[in-house]
């Protein structure tokens, strides 16, 4: 007990946060994307990787700084709010909703579209609604994936991640590819632009979502101030590394990324080159293992945060705060989360990514300027050192993340505008126009929870 209240144990050390972290990030997901950044860069993947690792770096300081500051379970709603501005907290929680919504879609529609490839006979529609009900069924009765399952499932990831890697050094060797290890190629190239390999980092960064997802763990660490900012960014450097050196050898083993059949599957085909029938369904299991666990989390988190904003009258408390009598869990926003996911049927990797990335590079600007609100305009720590730890490197991770949040996909800018002026005007109509104080949503809550 502490100050009256129940508290959690703590006992947690940097290195199960990082691996928790590393399961959050789901490393195998650098080939559900390779094939639409391949074509966004013009073949530039290992560099618009290395562009994403740089700007999520420097919003991993300025996360680590936030929990600092608040060292309980957390997010950038949270950190805006007290940091910033109540409303303005209100907008980046809205943005924080958009990627919990669509998170789920997008995670089904990779898994799906790498199914279609190994199974060309069977149409994507089956698969996708296959993920959505067999996923919503076992939330629905309330089934969990345990932590040791997860750690078991990010193992599997890395094994296969290792076997690629093997089987394309032995690829090279017998001339295949390239036929060399070394190639500058990949990084930059006279076909290619740096704007380019900015638009494929905006995608890119799809791939480190959840790399923040340890700060959920702080009342449980032992001395969160100081552990739980160095697994954030040991987290996105590990995790980044991972994608890098992945990207370069996938790079080299398959350079001309034109021939791919479907872009949105490349990487089952070229697993399939590199080690035949055999790895490619090793391949297959281990991207819909780590697709399905995925789904599974993020349409819980989801259907608990609709369920947290009913609780809180955020939301129409009938039907968003509503709770399965003997189940306990939120059946009406299981089908909410389900129905959304069906826009998979309409909608390809690229541009869902890119959806998702919106909502993303707004909560991280908004981490970076928290950093700024909090350190040096509230508290006043404007001198020396000071200015660059609390002003230049937030400004720097907050210029970042807007750069790569203008180079997104032109319908992703435009539906992200969209959601951000419906959640304006929501705004004005819970605050009376402003004039009393805006909701708390309870993310924390739900981050803690998933």
């Amino acid at each position: 007990m502490e100050n009256g209240r129940k508290s959690l144990e703590r006992s947690l050390t940097i290195t199960p946060l990082v691996l928790f972290g590393l399961a959050y990030m789901a490393p195998m997901i650098v080939f559900g994307t390779y094939g639409v950044i391949a074509e966004a860069t013009n073949g530039l993947v290992p560099t618009a990787y290395l562009i994403a690792l740089i700007a999520m770096l420097f919003t991993a300081y300025s996360y680590g700084k936030m929990v600092q500051a608040y060292p309980v379970s957390g997010s950038a709603y949270t950190y805006t709010r007290k940091s910033i501005n109540p409303h303005l907290g209100f907008l980046v929680g809205w943005a924080v909703l958009l990627d919990y919504l669509f998170l789920p879609m997008v995670i089904w529609l990779i898994g799906s579209v790498y199914l279609h490839a190994a199974f060309p006979s069977v149409s994507n529609w089956i698969w996708i609604a296959g993920f959505i009900v067999v996923t919503t069924i076992i939330n629905f009765v309330g089934l969990r994936v345990s932590s040791r399952v997860n750690f078991l499932m990010m193992l599997f990831q890395f094994l296969v991640i290792f076997l690629f890697i093997i089987l394309s050094i032995i690829c090279l060797m017998n001339g295949k590819g390239t036929g060399t290890f070394l190639s500058s190629a990949g990084f930059f190239n006279s076909h290619a632009s740096f704007s380019l390999a900015l638009t494929g980092a905006s995608i890119a960064c799809y791939s480190f979502l959840g790399f923040d997802a340890v700060t959920t763990l702080s009342e449980e660490t032992i001395n969160p101030k100081k552990t739980i900012p160095r697994a954030i960014f040991f987290v996105a450097l590990i995790g980044g590394g991972v994608f890098v050196i992945t990207s370069y050898f996938i790079y080299l083993v398959y350079p001309d990324f034109h021939h791919f059949k479907n872009i949105d599957s490349a990487g089952f085909e070229i697993a399939k080159f590199i080690g035949g029938n055999l790895f490619s369904a090793i391949f297959l299991a281990g991207m819909i293992t780590a697709q399905f666990a995925s789904g599974l989390s993020a349409q819980a988190s989801a259907s608990r945060l609709l369920f947290a904003m009913g609780r809180d009258s955020v939301l129409p408390k009938k039907v968003f705060g509503f709770l399965h009598k003997r189940y306990h869990t939120p059946i009406f926003n299981l089908l909410t989360v389900a129905v959304i996911a069906l826009l998979a049927l309409k909608m390809d990797v690229a541009s869902s990514t890119s959806f998702i990335n919106f909502g993303a590079f707004v909560t991280f600007t908004f981490v970076n300027l928290s950093v700024i609100g909090h350190y040096f305009v509230k508290k006043g720590m404007r001198s020396g050192k000071n200015i660059i730890f609390y002003l230049l490197l937030p400004l720097i991770g907050a210029f970042f993340d807007l750069w790569l949040l203008i180079n997104l996909d032109k319908n992703a800018l435009i539906l992200g505008v969209i959601w951000a002026a419906i959640g304006f005007v929501y705004l004005l109509y819970l605050t009376k126009m402003f004039r009393k104080s805006p909701p708390e949503l309870s993310i924390n809550d739900v981050d803690a929870a998933s």
